[in-house]
């Protein structure tokens, strides 16, 4: 356990918390509602963010299908049912790049505290809303693999390209190198959230289940199940392999394949 005198990623996200008046940030089909906090002025300073941490990042504009990528992760790695406020503001500020995604909870009873802190009528109410919630995930994970595909197609490209062609000045090696590792870096997270997610999920049907039977288990399990079967592709996409500990921006990408 780190014991040094640097503050803690929970103290930073309340530090950053106290300095931040955003509004609600959740928009449509699961993505992060348009506006300048959310455009503009919080992707601004997680590239300032992450660059002080020493993560890699880009100055390069967003390409239609990164930028899509990003709006699609959005769902997945914030939290399925937050617990609180603070949690759904840390993960934004994470997935900003403001906080390092170790703020964020990795507690796989947050869902079921979630979703049994809260009146609902009945505890068929309960399953049905877990039910609904891997079966949206599963939904939007297929057009997520999708663009992640054509992304890691592209960035293939542009390694390529950088290290072909003689109009390509050397420092853009650089920016170009860490918007690939800045890509994967999005994918993997997305499965690693998915991964904690099917936990979580599967946490809270056993706590249901064991709090208060019904039959309403059965419809929430198989949704469980076609969830896990929509997830496998995803993380078994062949990525370039440079995220967190490729190749170094000086020297040419090995490529997988």
């Amino acid at each position: 356990m780190d014991t040094g005198s640097g503050p803690s990623p929970r103290l930073a996200a309340a530090l950053v918390l106290g300095l931040t008046v955003a509004a609600c940030t959740a928009g449509d089909f699961g993505r992060p509602r348009p506006g300048v906090w959310n455009d503009v002025i919080g992707p601004e300073l997680g590239f300032w963010a992450a660059t002080a941490r020493g993560e890699a990042a880009s100055p390069f504009h967003l390409t239609d299908d990164e930028e899509q990528l990003r709006d699609r992760a959005w769902r997945f790695v914030m939290p399925a049912y937050a617990r609180n406020y603070f949690d759904i503001q840390v993960s934004d500020l994470a997935y900003k790049r403001i906080l390092p995604v170790e703020a964020q909870s990795s507690a796989i009873s947050d869902y079921f505290n979630g979703l049994t802190g809260v009146a609902y009528r009945s505890a068929a109410s309960r399953y049905n809303r877990l039910a609904e919630d891997a079966h949206a995930d599963r939904l939007l994970l297929s057009p997520f693999r999708g663009n992640a595909w054509r992304v890691v197609a592209a960035d293939r490209v542009r390694m390529r390209a950088v290290d072909a062609s003689p109009l390509v000045p050397p420092d853009q090696r650089g920016p170009a190198f860490a918007r690939v590792v800045e890509n994967e870096g999005v994918i993997l997270w997305v499965c690693e959230r998915i991964r904690f997610r099917m936990a979580s999920y599967r946490y809270a049907l056993a706590n249901l289940v064991v709090e208060m039977p019904s039959r309403e288990a059965i419809r929430a399990e198989r949704s469980i199940m076609a969830l896990e079967q929509e997830a496998g592709p995803l993380c078994k996409i062949e990525l370039i392999g440079v995220f967190g500990g490729g190749a170094p921006p000086d020297k040419p990408v090995v490529y997988k394949g």
